[in-house]
């Protein structure tokens, strides 16, 4: 009986750090779409064409990118009801994290190549087929992360079990995302120098930096897809028949505690996201020390280091709903230092600190109160829809991306923060436009977000403990009735 605790205790280890370094490799490949390739499309990927030229084709690019995942927004549903009515040995979830991560990471490669040149040489074919590439791109990212938040239902009904996996799923990608940062102008610029004898961004470190990232995904989701193992409960199995996408729609739309988060969460993401991609502007045309960028990643990854480990015991003694309204708090004060104290590094570090010291809490809230409503909407609706629940936090995070993508590239362009422009040609009007839309905006919705889940949003443990209970107490009148 020892042993076979010992065998158990240890398989149960594999999968948790199997799980985490899937959130790896995930997140490090969604910092890549999501921040850095609006970096590259402003600084290298036109930069063999005439500037006016240029700065069409970025307005058109980024446009294009808001515009697809903006109508994706349907699309993750039934990407999710596809999931949730998925049925083989693996179970539901582990073979579309294979699937999806090979895709997606193959798919990134070519965006960052510009389309292996073709930029360079006829632009109207380039843009025609961009845009059908990161349709493709962006549906296999969402199968892959779907598929990766959605298994968290999966592997356990318990919530503070599940707080534990969503604290390792968002360790690993905090150390992933925040990875990447530290390491991007490095490397970029290491590999610009040995392919070019440039000390600038070239395309050539950028595809380096691509291969990375592509390797690194494709060997996470390879993490995701063998190490995990979906556990079989009498509530899942009670729901293996989920419904048709209609069905899907209508789960989300009346599980009305999963639509007050989303909005609350959407809210946040905008604008966490937004800032993130900023930064590199920031310390660049602001500052004037680009070089020092790289505290930019070194500092959430320390942060994530102390607070993702602490959530689950901090959650203990204070309820996920207290931990978000503290986090959003710090936020505010951390656009506050951006704001009025952007000239000073001393004031960018510590708002850096209290910016990403919260982010945590506030997502792991977000997570897992999504994640405790597919037993909300179960005991509403008669149906158990885990994919199609978990789709919508995804989901949330495309069209923040591509809503931030819209903003770091309009911001790049109205701040004349493109091309060849370096600090010394930053005017007051380029640095009050770039504050506008860098600061203020964020800071407007991250009040927005707050509002909107103290107001609204009311499930928590204690909630969720009184839901699943209720389940059970029906299933075995349903068993006794049998």
């Amino acid at each position: 009986m020892e042993q076979h605790g010992s065998s158990s205790t240890l398989s149960m280890w594999k999968q948790r750090i199997a799980y985490t370094f899937s959130g790896f490799g995930q997140a490090a490949f969604y910092n890549a779409l999501s921040t850095y390739f609006v970096v590259y499309v402003t600084t290298s990927l036109f930069a063999q064409i005439d500037t006016k030229l240029a700065a069409k084709l970025i307005g058109i690019i980024t446009g294009l990118i808001v515009i697809i995942r903006i109508a994706e927004i349907f699309i993750d549903p039934l990407l999710g009801n596809l999931i949730d009515n998925t049925s083989t040995s693996w179970g539901r979830f582990r073979p579309w994290q294979l699937i999806g991560g090979v895709v997606s990471a193959v798919l990134l490669l070519m965006v960052y190549t510009g389309l292996f040149g073709l930029v360079n040489i006829n632009q109207t074919w380039f843009i025609v087929l961009f845009v059908i590439t990161f349709i493709v791109l962006d549906i296999f990212y969402s199968l892959r992360d779907i598929s990766f938040w959605g298994m968290i239902p999966a592997l356990s009904e318990d919530s503070h079990e599940r707080a534990l996996y969503t604290s390792l799923g968002s360790f690993g990608a905090s150390l992933g995302f925040n990875g990447l940062t530290i390491i991007v102008v490095p490397v970029v610029s290491y590999f610009s120098f040995i392919f070019t004898g440039k000390h600038a961004q070239q395309q050539s470190g950028w595809t380096v930096l691509a291969i990375i990232v592509m390797l690194l995904a494709i060997v996470s989701a390879m993490s995701g897809a063998f190490g995990t193992r979906e556990r079989e409960s009498a509530l899942r199995v009670k729901a293996q028949e989920n419904g048709n996408p209609i069905q899907a729609f209508k789960a989300i739309a009346k599980n009305d505690q999963l639509l007050w988060m989303a909005l609350s969460y959407v809210c946040y993401a905008i604008a966490n996201t937004a800032t993130v991609g900023v930064l590199f502007y920031l310390f660049k045309f602001v500052l004037n020390k680009e070089a020092a960028f790289s505290i930019a990643g070194v500092i959430p990854v320390i942060t994530g280091f102390i607070v993702t480990p602490l959530y689950p015991v901090l959650n203990k003694y204070i309820s996920r709903r207290y931990l978000f309204i503290i986090g959003m708090v710090s936020m505010v004060i951390a656009y506050g230092l951006f704001a009025f104290g952007s000239a000073s590094l001393a004031a960018v570090i510590t708002g850096l600190i209290l910016f990403y010291l919260p982010s945590t809490l506030i997502s792991m809230t977000a997570i897992l109160t999504m994640t405790d409503s597919v037993e909300y909407g179960q005991l509403k609706t008669g149906r158990r829809n885990e994919a199609v629940t978990l789709s919508v936090r995804p989901m949330l995070d495309k069209i923040a991306g591509a809503l931030s993508n819209g903003i770091v590239g309009f911001i790049a362009v109205a701040a004349g923060m493109v091309g060849s422009a370096t600090a010394t040609d930053m005017t007051a009007a380029n640095i009050h436009t770039f504050k506008i839309f860098a600061f203020y905006t964020p800071l407007a919705l991250i009040i927005v977000s707050l509002i909107v889940f103290i107001v609204t949003v009311k499930i928590d443990e204690k909630e969720h403990e009184r839901i699943v209970a209720q389940l059970e107490h029906q299933l075995d009148a349903i068993n006794r009735r049998v």
